[in-house]
């Protein structure tokens, strides 16, 4: 079996309103899909990290890869990501680490398809079953602490018993007074987390990081720059809140130097990120070795796969649609929280399929 084509499609669609963390503003959402075909009919779909504003790009440096990967035998994954990542040139980070995640997500998918085996079993199959949460808590116009409340409320009625909200995008004591809000919104059973998006230098990250500790807060996430290892760390070991990072890191490298300078308590790689599958279970294992967990940033529909596949798995972030006006509609199947839980689908490989219909009037490549 050899690998025919190397194809992108971008989706993009309008939030009715647009949404805000501590550093930045989101007013649409979308998807990036990736496919492989092969000639003997099989297709695998993966999903790149956003590259909005970069399309054409994105697009580019896809046609680039297709050289070294069209004619290749799909099973070969190793071999291609490590022909594919070629620092000199390509990879490391940004943009075209971003589009090597997207088709080493799709070879996965259709090494899946071609066994008949859904991904996370293909990748060892450690449980069938994994808590997730609910995140949002974004900044929007018009939203007060009355609609923030309201919105983790209905969170945890979809069947959550862990939800995220946004810190960082105001000033350090309204965002205390938004998290206590939000405490005695959820009850004390409720697992709270709170994202800042690299909003803090360290010092601001350690003041709200202990005007935060009375409200029991499950971890305190990206408190500052991704590149600022040092700063992780000081934060850290500042506070009893267990500091989680690694959304906006790359490949094993990037985690191997917040791993060894014990930078975080719970480390948070993104498939569609960092490198795919390949370099996820990379870093999976290297965290294992450090006893640390591993709770993915992004995608639910890749990471419950990858997350239920090893023994090191936290939890499954999860998006609804109170962040994505396309949740439910984006695929033919929507994976659903059950108990506080969700469930890696049985289907071969991801056991994705777009919603051709309901993507097509938002296709823009």
């Amino acid at each position: 079996m050899k690998i025919t084509s190397l194809t992108m499609e971008t989706y993009r669609w309008k939030r009715a309103t647009p949404i805000r963390n501590g550093m930045y503003v989101y007013p649409t959402a979308g998807l990036n899909v990736v496919k492989v075909e092969t000639d003997e009919g099989a297709t695998g779909i993966g999903l790149a990290g956003g590259i909005q504003g970069a399309e054409e790009i994105g697009a580019a440096i896809l046609d680039h890869f297709a050289q070294v990967v069209v004619g290749q035998d799909p099973f070969d994954t190793e071999r291609i990501w490590d022909n594919m990542w070629q620092p000199k040139l390509v990879g490391r980070r940004g943009i075209t680490t971003r589009v090597i995640s997207g088709i080493d997500i799709a070879l996965w998918d259709l090494k899946g398809k071609i066994t008949g085996l859904p991904v996370y079993k293909l990748l060892g199959g450690y449980t069938n079953k994994m808590p997730v949460y609910i995140a949002g808590g974004y900044y929007e116009e018009g939203k007060g602490l009355g609609e923030l409340a309201e919105e983790m409320v209905t969170a945890v009625g979809l069947g959550a018993r862990a939800v995220k909200m946004k810190i960082g995008g105001a000033p350090i004591n309204e965002d205390v007074e938004r998290v206590r809000v939000v405490r005695e919104a959820i009850g004390p059973d409720t697992r709270l987390m709170v994202d800042a998006n690299c909003a803090y230098r360290h010092f601001e990250a350690q003041e709200i990081a202990r005007k935060m500790e009375p409200y029991d807060v499950f971890w305190f996430e990206e408190p500052v720059n991704p590149d600022d290892y040092e700063g992780h760390r000081l934060v850290s070991q500042s506070t009893t809140i267990p500091v989680a990072t690694g959304e906006n890191e790359y490949t094993r490298y990037g985690f191997r130097e917040l791993i060894e300078g014990r930078c975080c308590d719970i480390l948070q790689p993104d498939g569609l990120i960092m490198g795919g599958v390949t370099e996820f279970m990379k870093v999976a294992a290297l965290a294992q070795a450090h006893d640390l967990l591993i709770a993915p940033h992004g995608n639910q529909d890749v990471h419950v796969h990858l997350v239920s596949a090893i023994p090191n798995g936290l939890t499954v972030e999860y998006y609804s649609n109170s962040t994505d006006p396309m949740w439910g509609h984006m695929f033919n199947e929507t994976l659903m929280v059950e108990d506080g839980h969700v469930s890696p689908p049985d289907r071969p490989g991801f056991g994705i399929s777009l919603n051709e219909e309901a993507l097509a009037p938002h296709r823009i490549r």
